[in-house]
């Protein structure tokens, strides 16, 4: 029943099946944490990681059948890795290289040249969570007065049970498109502790239904304009006829209509992590509780910032936080802090799949935020360009500089919704690359902009 229910449900909404079994589980991560709050939270922990398992696996099972085998592999794998080897770098590299091989291969055994909703998605989620896990355990080992004041709150000191592992991995309000989070939390979750009032159901519901609300509107945002701006446009004879400016006008709408495809989910399943308590993040400097310990989109900076570092800061917050603590400050015995950047972000890239299009996507990041930090860097140090920034001409700059950032957003993402280099390579050519000539040649005169517009340091003590 629930297989013909299903198609016809697509159908009439016009989506693909596994679009629509996708949102539908993460709705149902509601009533999940309904019952959680009604039912199982005032029950012994075995009990509380049973349900979330249990719910979990539900999820995996309606969106992807028998395939949920693979979450429930390195699940196991994981636990086992980290009572034999304990608190050992042998540990987090085995770890790391089973996790991420595995989650290679899913890419590679099940690639095509679109973007298919399959086990790999959630799979992605969860290899975080359980490398995360073997970091937090092996730093446990080490002196507290080496560890990070985020590496203290995250640091695991015993080895966790396999249903503590379970609970963790399959709690319904993470699973399948995130956020991150640590085991940490989701045992003071078990605990009781993450509330408001500690031992008490939190006082959660309102805040949960803001983040619901946002997400709804974003989601409806995405299903009234997506239509009219199809990954699929860019590769007809029909883009390549339309003016210059109107291929450029129609990347920036595509970037910021198609991007709340994952804002949408994101804001839902945030609802879900406020609704049964692991959203709480304690009081704020006025003492007022705050829910966004989940918080994986920060909608006003997103939706007003003109600088492309605002919107990355903005946007998958859980995972980045994840990439900055696990790979970029751990890559600090390079020495070199572009280094350890260049580092994270081919470790994204490769996370993300196994395409050309994210290789240069995120290559277009790197570029990007670099050429923006000095173009910063030479406003502030400039008077002239600083008065300029305050003065009047403030609204037009910001227009102009909203249109650049959205602009070379979405030139940078294309390649990455477009995956194979074939694809974004025409859509590339079709604009006459615009976008890599652009930031070259900011490169290329920063430098001599420096030399023109910052003053030249005058000796204050002269020889007599």
């Amino acid at each position: 029943m629930a297989a013909p229910f299903m198609e016809y449900l697509s159908e009439y909404l016009g989506s693909p099946e596994p679009a629509v079994r996708l949102i539908l589980s993460i709705l149902l991560g509601y009533p999940f944490a309904l019952i959680y709050r009604r039912f199982v939270f005032h029950r012994s922990p075995f009990v509380i990681h049973l349900y979330h398992t249990l719910s979990g696996l539900a999820l995996a099972a309606f969106n992807f059948g028998s395939q949920v085998y693979h979450s429930a592999l390195c699940i196991l794998v994981q636990f086992l890795l980290l009572r034999l080897m304990g608190k050992t770098v042998t540990a987090v590299l085995s770890s790391f290289i089973f996790q991420m091989t595995y989650l290679l291969m899913g890419y590679y055994y099940t690639a095509t040249d679109e973007y298919d909703i399959k086990w790999t998605m959630p799979h992605c989620v969860l290899t975080l969570k359980l490398i995360g896990l073997s970091f937090d355990y092996y730093d446990s080992g080490k002196d507290p007065s080496q560890l990070s004041a985020e590496q203290k709150k995250s640091v695991i000191s015993k080895v966790p049970t396999l249903m503590e592992v379970c609970g963790f991995s399959y709690f319904y309000g993470g699973f399948l498109v995130g956020p991150q989070f640590t085991l940490n939390s989701y045992l003071k979750l078990v605990s009781k502790e993450l509330s408001d009032c500690p031992g008490q159901l939190p006082n959660s519901i309102w805040p949960a239904m803001k983040r619901f609300g946002l997400g709804m509107l974003c989601l409806v945002i995405f299903t009234l304009g997506g239509p009219y701006y199809p990954d699929s446009y860019y590769l007809t004879d029909e883009y390549e006829a339309q003016p210059f400016w109107y291929r450029c006008v129609f990347i920036l709408l595509w970037a910021k209509v198609n991007l709340y495809k994952y804002v949408s989910c994101w804001l839902i399943a945030e609802g879900v992590c406020i609704l049964s308590g692991l959203g709480y993040n304690g009081r704020d400097q006025k003492g007022e509780h705050q829910w966004d310990a989940c918080a994986n989109m920060r909608v006003w900076l997103f939706e007003t910032t003109p600088l492309f570092t605002g919107t990355i800061n903005s946007f998958n917050i859980n995972t980045n936080a994840w990439v900055a603590r696990h790979i970029f400050k751990r890559l600090k015995f390079l020495g070199n802090k572009m280094a350890s950047q260049m580092g994270a972000l081919v470790f994204l890239a490769i996370w993300h799949g196994l395409h050309s299009g994210y290789i240069m996507c995120f290559s277009m990041e790197f570029i990007i935020v670099n050429i923006e930090k000095q173009s910063q860097a030479l406003v502030k140090d400039s008077p002239l360009l600083t008065n300029l920034a305050n003065g009047p001409a403030y609204p037009l700059i910001y227009g102009v500089q909203q249109f650049i950032h959205w602009l070379f957003m979405g030139y940078s993402l294309m390649a990455f919704c477009l995956f194979t280099y074939d694809k974004w390579l025409k859509v590339y050519s079709s604009v006459y690359f615009c976008g890599h000539i652009f930031f070259l040649t900011a490169f290329l005169t920063l430098p001599y902009l420096r030399k023109i517009l910052l003053p030249r340091k005058v000796k204050s003590n002269k020889e007599e």
